[in-house]
């Protein structure tokens, strides 16, 4: 099993809601009216929310005050917590430097660029989707490719060079490279971003 499957015995139990405490307090007392019955859970399970749902708020508030203890519980558990594998077992997105050199752009984010302004310009109307597809098409039918793929290479040396001083703890952000400038026509991070979407979709 990988570290991601292997359960951490020492992380506190999950706060039970209101319903699951009533859950739990049902089955204890049928488990002492009725010792050696076994519980068919599906039937049992019915019964509960059956009988839930036909419950009083005076009724249920036991079980809610016995929910907000347990979430104390949890809440105070957790803040001692330390997870055994320092947390490299969970399948989280990776935090990322906002000091960490820009990465290149490709070729097609900077076609964007140039011409989504004018397809938005033509077509007001259109969504997102619509204005992502005539940009693909758009590309696909581009004669000038090459000068888009020689301000990626160029653009590409640049995030080499930053990313060398960035590992030895020489980068600057902010200081970009001269090449840089030349690169990005309008260099901002939402048509960054944006062009990313786009891609996406």
């Amino acid at each position: 099993l990988s570290s991601s499957m292997v359960k951490d015995s020492a992380k506190p139990k999950g706060a039970m809601t209101a319903y699951a405490c009533f859950v739990q307090v049902i089955r204890e007392e049928h488990k002492k009216k009725h010792p050696n019955e076994s519980v068919v859970f599906t039937e049992f399970s019915k019964k509960c929310a059956e009988k839930w749902k036909t419950m009083n708020a005076k009724e249920k508030k036991r079980f809610e005050d016995m929910a907000a203890r347990d979430k104390e519980r949890f809440n105070r558990e957790m803040k001692s917590y330390v997870p055994a594998d320092g947390g490299k077992g969970r399948k989280r997105k990776k935090q990322k430097d906002p000091n960490q050199p820009k990465r290149p752009l490709s070729a097609f984010f900077l076609f964007c660029q140039d011409e989504r302004p004018k397809v938005q310009a033509a077509n007001p109307t259109w969504r997102v989707g619509d204005v992502a597809k005539e940009m693909g098409r758009r590309w696909e039918n581009c004669t000038s490719k090459k000068k888009y793929e020689e301000k990626v290479a160029r653009d590409r040396q640049r995030y080499e060079m930053e990313m060398k001083a960035y590992k030895q703890g020489n980068f600057t952000p902010g200081k970009r490279a001269k090449a840089a400038a030349s690169n990005a026509d309008e260099g901002d991070d939402d048509d960054e971003d944006e062009s990313e979407e786009e891609e996406d979709e």
